[in-house]
C-alpha cells in the first residue's frame, strides 16, 4: 500500500488540504473515498471546462500494516499515539527497533513535513477520516479553534466539541502551530457511520468536497447539491452542536461488553445501565446521548456520552 493515495494540485496558490484514511485499520471508508475523489478530480476538467482548482490537496494512508489485516490497530492504537515527544524520539530512533505503530507513526509525521515543506502553504487544513463500530448518526470533530468548528459545520453533519479534553494523543492534538511549520494549521475529524455501510464511503467523498468549498479550494457552483443532500438527510433531527459529557476509558483486562442495541445519538437516562464489566453494571451519569458504543474486540474508550448545546 502506498503511503499517498493521491495528490492534486490547482494552477492557483491557495490552502494545503491533508485527508488521512484508515488511521485505524478496520475503517476503510475514508481510503476508498480519497481514491474516488482524486480520480473525479483528474476528470473534472474535462467534463466542466470552467473548473478552477486553488490549492493542492493530498490524500496519506494511514495505519498500512492494520490496513492490510483489516484491524483496528496492530500493537497500538494509532490515533493516540500523536505526541510530540514521542514522535520526536521516533525519529531518532533506528527503524529496525520501531514496533508497527511507532514506525507507521513517524513515516506519517515525516510526510506531511515534507508535503507542507513543498507546497509551503499560508494555510493547512488537515481533515481525519473514520467510521463507528455501532450505527447511526454522522457527526464531526471539532477542536477548540473557531476556524475548525466553522469548518466543521459546513459539512452538515453535528459537531461534537470538547473531544479532546477526553482524548490523549489523537491527530487533531498535534496539527497545531506548535507542531507544524505553517503560518495557520486547522484539523477537524469526520465520522461517516459504521464500518461496513456502502454509504459511509459516499458520506466521506461528500464531507471532503465539502471541506474542499468551505476553505476556497473550489467554486460552490461546481459541487453538486447531492453532496450537501446525502450529509444533511443522514444528519436530520439530530443536534447542530453537541459537547463531552463523559468518556468511559476501558483496559483489556476490564472485560468489558457494551450493551446491546446502542448507536450514535441515542438518548439515554442517568442509571440506565449502558454495560458491564467485571466490577459489575456501568449506569450513565446523567441523562445524555450515547456516542461510538465499542461492539469490537479493539479500543480503550467504551463509549462517550453528549449533550446538545
Amino acid at each position: 500500500m502506498k503511503r499517498i493515495i493521491g495528490r492534486y494540485t490547482g494552477p492557483d496558490r491557495g490552502p494545503l488540504l491533508i485527508c488521512f484514511g484508515g488511521i485505524h485499520g478496520n475503517e476503510l471508508a475514508g481510503v476508498r473515498a480519497l481514491e474516488t475523489v482524486f480520480k473525479l478530480l483528474e476528470r473534472e476538467p474535462a467534463v466542466n471546462p470552467t473548473f478552477r482548482f486553488a490549492g493542492r490537496i493530498t490524500g496519506f494512508m494511514g495505519n498500512r500494516q492494520a490496513l492490510s489485516r483489516r484491524k483496528r490497530f496492530y500493537t497500538q492504537d494509532l490515533n493516540r499515539m500523536w505526541r510530540p515527544d514521542l514522535i520526536n524520539r521516533l525519529k531518532h530512533t533506528h527503524p529496525a527497533d520501531l514496533r508497527y505503530e511507532e514506525r507507521e507513526l513517524r513515516e506519517l509525521a515525516e510526510a506531511v513535513e515534507r508535503e507542507i515543506a513543498m507546497y509551503r502553504p499560508e494555510k493547512v487544513i488537515v481533515l481525519d477520516l473514520h467510521t463507528t463500530t455501532a450505527d447511526g448518526g454522522i457527526f464531526g470533530i471539532a477542536t477548540d479553534d473557531p476556524e475548525s468548528i466553522r469548518i466543521a459545520q459546513e459539512l452538515h453533519a453535528p459537531v461534537i466539541t470538547g473531544m479532546l479534553a477526553g482524548l490523549q494523543g489523537t491527530m487533531l492534538h498535534y496539527f497545531n502551530k506548535e507542531n507544524i511549520q505553517a503560518p495557520e494549521v486547522v484539523a477537524l475529524g469526520f465520522e461517516a457511520g459504521q464500518h461496513d455501510d456502502p454509504l459511509s464511503v459516499n458520506r466521506c467523498i461528500a464531507a471532503i468536497i465539502n471541506c474542499m468549498r468551505t476553505i476556497g479550494c473550489v467554486d460552490a457552483d461546481d459541487v453538486e447539491n447531492r453532496h450537501d443532500d446525502l450529509l444533511i438527510a443522514y444528519s436530520k433531527g439530530l443536534p447542530k452542536v453537541a459537547a463531552l459529557r463523559y468518556v468511559h476509558h476501558i483496559q483489556p483486562q476490564d472485560e468489558f461488553r457494551m450493551t446491546p442495541d446502542y448507536h450514535n445519538f441515542k438518548s439515554v437516562k442517568q442509571d440506565e445501565i449502558l454495560a458491564h464489566d467485571r466490577f459489575g453494571p456501568i449506569k450513565a451519569k446523567e441523562d445524555s446521548l450515547i456516542l461510538m458504543p465499542l461492539y469490537q474486540a479493539q479500543g480503550s474508550d467504551g463509549f462517550f456520552l453528549v449533550k446538545e448545546v
